[in-house]
């Protein structure tokens, strides 16, 4: 409960920057009940700001309420910031990732992992479109540390005065097998996994939306060679 209400005061208090606030429904033990023992809501926060010249900064923050009776579960946040002095436009850019959740209701707690990433990233135009492609590397505090690569590609377009918008992002990264602990301390290599999120979104009035986020996993949420895909149910708050 704690964590929903700093990430509303956090929405709150940065409304005249904030680009926008997310209320999901997450119907993904429906979907698939073998993998997911519940259905639940989340609230996600994102703020963006850009400079041309000088770079652009992006702060991310997801509480998923799938915790006993729906009481937050898992908390996520992710802070980046794209630099330059030169005049090629191909950035420098920083970025921490992490938070924490509860892996069963009344059981023990989890961190996910510190992870501290730099490398380089490129905007561009096209047809109306603005995308975003950059490449890092990221370390990853586990028991026994992870040195990866990762690689992001965001996206936006509107339609029609922006009444219908899509957007997301992908991200394709390695870790690890071997983290340390008794669970996988006889594996070695990497393991490659694969997270995006496509949304789309139809406005209904000033800056209120409903549409869709499509979380897509591959190595995520399981060691299965599987591709879980669940579509939210959505509503979007965008303050300009």
């Amino acid at each position: 409960m704690k964590a929903i209400l700093i990430l509303l005061m956090t929405a709150w208090g940065l409304t005249t920057a904030a680009q926008t606030l997310q209320f999901h429904y997450d119907p993904r033990h429906t979907l698939d009940p073998s993998h997911n023992r519940a259905n639940f809501p989340t609230i996600y926060f994102e703020y963006f700001k850009s400079r041309d010249t000088s770079g652009s900064f992006l702060f991310k923050m997801e509480s998923d309420l799938n915790g006993a009776a729906h009481n937050t579960g898992k908390f996520y946040m992710q802070v980046s910031q794209s630099f330059k002095f030169w005049k090629p436009k191909v950035y420098m850019q920083l970025q921490y990732s992490g938070g924490m959740g509860i892996a069963e209701p009344g059981s023990y707690g989890y961190y996910i992992t510190n992870a501290f990433s730099a490398g380089a990233v490129y905007p561009f135009q096209w047809k109306g479109a603005w995308f975003s492609t950059a490449l890092s590397y990221t370390y990853n505090s586990f028991k026994k540390p992870s040195h990866d690569l990762l690689y992001s590609f965001y996206w936006g377009r509107g339609f029609w005065n922006y009444k219908f918008e899509f957007s997301g992002d992908i991200e394709l990264y390695t870790l690890n097998k071997n983290l340390g602990d008794a669970y996988t301390g006889n594996l070695s290599g990497k393991r490659i996994s694969f997270f995006g999120e496509p949304q789309v979104w139809f406005r209904i009035h000033n800056g209120f939306a409903l549409g869709s986020k499509i979380n897509m996993y591959y190595h995520v949420l399981t060691t299965e060679n599987l591709l879980q895909v669940y579509p939210t149910i959505a509503a979007r708050f965008k303050f300009n």
